[in-house]
């Protein structure tokens, strides 16, 4: 675990935040190369990598906020925005992204599916690299495990309990998400119909991510004991097989 890059006098470049920039740097690359490939404009794009990004950020801290500890963060309002220490759920950020996106694509009338599809290895690449800024950073920590590949985590700022060997969560995920890049980006070029590889997406993460929570300990949960992030996923995958019937007889039909 390394939390810290460089201190340069006053100034701290943490890990965790070199980590995320990298993240939407790679993933933001990838996506606009793949709607370019897409026949969508490059200023277009860029305009909408840049507003999915901004409303993911917005997503991520807000969901990890309401469903933390937001007691602490009523009393403490200033610590909100302070996202170098922390604190980026993930599915806050995609669906905060979502929403931007929505937005931007009625504002400029761009396909939505087909600008869906171009976005997903760029979104799972990004969340593969955000992994391993969270393996530095100490958080979204396993479950305390006797396994031999446990992790232990010794930095006195880690998140995680010290000197304890847990699962490590963020590597299995990380795995997980470079498997599912590894499909979509096989699968990129022979989708039957738009929509086809990010509806692939959205169902495999959210199988890989429910069964990831299951071994996490760090896991913001909602009133019943099941995760946050278990029940936004259930929800996902109920609702992928209907959207994906849908969309598959609307492009049997236009073909």
């Amino acid at each position: 675990m390394h939390p810290i890059v460089a201190r340069l006098g006053s100034l701290t470049i943490r890990t965790y935040g070199v980590m995320v920039a990298a993240a939407f740097l790679f993933g933001a690359w990838l996506a606009v190369r793949e709607a370019k490939r897409k026949g969508i404009a490059q200023e277009e794009a860029l305009d909408l990598v840049f507003y999915v990004l901004v409303g993911g950020i917005v997503g991520a801290r807000v969901y990890y906020v309401l469903f933390s500890d937001p007691g602490y963060y009523l009393s403490h309002p200033l610590m909100i925005p302070a996202l170098w220490t922390g604190g980026l759920a993930l599915h806050g950020g995609l669906m905060g992204g979502l929403l931007a996106g929505i937005w931007f694509w009625r504002r400029r009338r761009l396909p939505f599916w087909r600008t869906a599809d171009a976005l997903a290895p760029g979104i799972i690449l990004g969340q593969a690299i955000g992994r391993l800024g969270c393996a530095m950073n100490g958080c979204c920590y396993g479950k305390p495990t006797d396994l031999p590949w446990a992790i232990i985590f010794r930095h006195p700022n880690t998140m995680a309990p010290p000197g304890v060997p847990l699962h490590p969560t963020q590597f299995y995920e990380m795995g997980g998400d470079l498997i599912i890049l590894a499909i979509l980006w096989a699968r990129r070029r022979s989708t039957r119909f738009d929509g086809e590889l990010f509806l692939t997406y959205a169902a495999l993460y959210s199988v890989l991510r429910m069964a990831v929570e299951h071994f996490r300990a760090d896991r913001l949960l909602l009133p019943g004991g099941i995760s946050a992030a278990q029940a936004v996923s259930l929800g996902v995958l109920i609702a992928v097989p209907f959207i994906w019937l849908s969309l598959s007889r609307r492009g049997r039909l236009a073909g």
